[in-house]
């Protein structure tokens, strides 16, 4: 992977490729399969409090420790199995959080039932299409928004824990309901390519 030829948002001082590589092959890009969205939801949820390079390099232990994050599996974990993960140092040992992944992935099935799947519900609070900004600095990117505020209230109403608006904004940025990508970057003219 080249490290200095291109223009990134993040990612790129050296020893930091896989942060690089999840800016040029992830970020942003909008996702509409729910396990994939379910698996960013779970990761941006432990992130709270972190830095998000850190959940990147514990997100193979997650994928273990949540069954590839399947939500069915996810949904049925016992509390024994959720106490045993607080031992595991593949991932974040918060035991708020990880009980929270089956709280979350029992809500997430419940939308899916509701909506016929987490991603048409999630894809409407954008009209289903992506937000396109055009920051050209990383200070002018909010950390929240009205959007943002929407999913998360309607999230909690529903019963999750661990979606407040600034977590959502995040996601939201992961799954690309928004691009973000600053103007300089070489992603942000791939994506606003039609």
């Amino acid at each position: 992977m080249e490290k200095t030829s291109k223009n990134r948002c993040f990612g790129n001082q050296s020893g930091h490729e896989a942060y690089a590589n999840y800016h040029d092959h992830e970020w942003g890009i909008p996702v509409y399969d729910d396990q994939k969205l379910f698996e960013m939801l779970i990761l941006e949820g432990a992130q709270a409090g972190l830095n998000w390079e850190t959940v990147l390099n514990k997100r193979e232990g997650y994928r273990q420790a949540f069954y590839q994050f399947d939500p069915n599996l996810v949904a049925k974990m016992t509390d024994d199995e959720l106490e045993s993960l607080r031992q595991n140092p593949k991932i974040i040992r918060n035991r708020l959080k990880i009980v929270s992944a089956r709280s979350n992935a029992r809500v997430f099935l419940q939308i899916q039932k509701s909506f016929g799947s987490f991603s048409d519900y999630l894809w409407q609070f954008v009209n289903h299409q992506p937000i396109i900004n055009h920051w050209k600095s990383a200070k002018e990117v909010p950390i929240t928004t009205p959007i943002s505020d929407a999913i998360a209230k309607d999230l909690k109403k529903r019963g999750m824990s661990f979606v407040g608006s600034t977590i959502i904004y995040a996601y939201m940025q992961a799954v690309g309901l928004v691009n973000d990508h600053l103007t300089s970057c070489w992603r942000y003219h791939q994506h606003t390519k039609t």
